[in-house]
């Protein structure tokens, strides 16, 4: 990318300065959709559920696997999908995920069974998986340095706008086309992310195969493994952990064990081990981890506190609820200019501070203060959390070397999920031991439930920011230039 000749007249520079940031732009939107879309598919299926139940004769509890089969299709994969990026290029690999997110949402709006639906709901998320941990991974190759908070802020507008679109558009398409549709609008909209890309995005860097380090399979295999017995011990039984989560648990424990005695040995490991060490990367993911598992709070908590604790109305509760990822959408950009401008460490611990007293002010603001006393923080937990990831990321991958960038961009996302995983399950059994029995609660039950949530989430986010702070400490031991502070 030239820039413009400084003799040329001004409105010849115009025109190249112009077409210089065109690459860019259509860079962003192509990533921007292809962050967009795995967001959308996890938030426009659980509102098809019901349909997909009726017409396909399936039970409650079998249903539930559309749902699930995507999610731990992303949550095993991401890491390997995102190393395997960094081996055989990471442009091929995302337009190869982009075209299977779109064939897989193709054959599950042609399923003619519920197991082949869940199937495809599968294959969906390896596509999903390849998208996320890549989009990240990009933003180096095709953003100017100075400008990369921005662009990690748009993708995590993007990813909030897909998770909000989902319900109210899924809605729509199921009333006016049937429960088909919510696959099949992915379609159009993946080629469109597909054009972009093959437009945009910079060509894979040109080298001899042989110097190509080797895919560690055992190593993926373990992971993924590992991952998946860990996400369903934290998901099945729906907050009842039982003999079976316990024997998930267990086999997770194993194979993490297993995993890290292979990787030590492996001539060329899926994760480097020495790499988790360096303060930034070990404490972003740690972090993210934390922080997610408090995000998860608002889902599992909120409902059942403004419906039985508030005693609101199902329309007045979904809007009450849609107010945080409303604000995280329009939040994102922003949050991500202000870390261009000050600095990802400085920003990160202001989004901290921000989460850990909206979660101190749900633990102790009284029911009394109604709905502004729980939307208020809420949308300063969430307008925090936007802040603390457009600077987590851009902290987290400003120092990553090229050929690790889709590990560790898969790491980040991992991260997130399994924080979002552990907080259903963890958080739910809080709110549950709080508020006794959620089945027949009353009001003041509901209430004390919720306190000890957000009591134990406020823990959890000075957890967060003590690991977040000695990063920094340890960080400017190392090396003293640092981040700007």
């Amino acid at each position: 990318m030239h820039a413009p000749s400084k003799s040329a007249p001004p409105s010849q520079q115009a025109s190249q300065a112009a077409s210089a940031t065109r690459p860019v732009r259509g860079a962003l939107a192509s990533l921007s959709l292809a962050m967009l879309l795995p967001a959308l598919g996890t938030s426009i299926a659980n509102v098809g559920l019901p349909g997909m139940a009726s017409a396909l004769h399936a039970s409650f509890q079998d249903v539930q696997w559309i749902v699930l089969a995507y999610l731990l299709a992303i949550t095993a994969l991401i890491v390997s999908v995102g190393r395997l990026g960094d081996i055989v290029g990471r442009r091929h690999l995302l337009l190869a995920g982009i075209v299977l997110f779109a064939l897989a949402s193709a054959l599950c709006a042609l399923a003619p069974t519920l197991w082949l639906l869940v199937a495809a709901r599968a294959l969906q998320g390896l596509g999903a998986a390849a998208m996320m941990a890549l989009t990240m991974a990009f933003v180096g190759s095709t953003v100017p340095k100075a400008q990369t908070g921005s662009a990690m802020g748009l993708l995590g507008t993007m990813s909030a706008v897909g998770t909000t679109l989902g319900p109210a558009l899924g809605g729509l398409l199921i009333a006016r086309f049937g429960w088909q549709a919510i696959f099949l609008v992915n379609v159009p909209l993946a080629g469109l992310a597909l054009l972009l890309a093959w437009r945009y995005l910079p060509a894979d860097p040109r080298g001899a195969a042989a110097k190509r380090p080797v895919f560690d399979h055992r190593g993926t295999v373990l992971l993924a493994l590992t991952l998946a017995a860990y996400a369903l011990a934290m998901t099945l039984g729906r907050g009842d952990f039982g003999v079976r989560n316990a024997a998930l648990l267990l086999a997770a424990c194993i194979g993490g064990a297993l995993f890290l005695c292979v990787e030590r040995k492996a001539p060329a490991p899926l994760i480097h081990l020495p790499m988790l060490r360096a303060p930034v990367l070990g404490a972003g993911l740690a972090a993210s981890m934390l922080v997610s598992t408090v995000m998860m709070s608002t889902l599992v908590v909120g409902p059942f506190y403004l419906a039985r604790g508030l005693g609101l109305g199902a329309a007045a509760t979904g809007m009450v609820l849609a107010a945080g990822p409303l604000v995280a959408a329009f939040c994102g950009v922003p949050s991500g200019w202000l870390v261009d401008r000050y600095g990802a460490q400085r920003m990160g611990g202001a989004g901290l501070c921000g989460a850990a007293g909206a979660c101190l002010a749900l633990a102790l603001l009284p029911a009394s203060l109604g709905i502004a006393g729980y939307a208020a923080p809420i949308m300063l937990l969430t307008a925090s959390y936007a802040l603390f990831q457009a600077a987590n990321n851009t902290a987290v991958m400003g120092d990553i070397a090229a050929e690790q960038r889709g590990l560790v961009s898969g790491m980040l996302n991992l991260s997130r999920n399994l924080g979002l995983v552990t907080g259903a399950s963890m958080m739910g059994a809080v709110f549950a031991a709080g508020a006794s029995n959620i089945a027949s609660a009353p009001p003041a039950a509901m209430i004390r439930g919720m306190h000890a949530t957000f009591g134990v989430a406020s823990a959890l986010i000075l957890a967060a920011l003590a690991i977040f702070l000695l990063s920094r400490v340890f960080g400017k031991r190392r090396s003293p230039g640092g981040d700007r502070a």
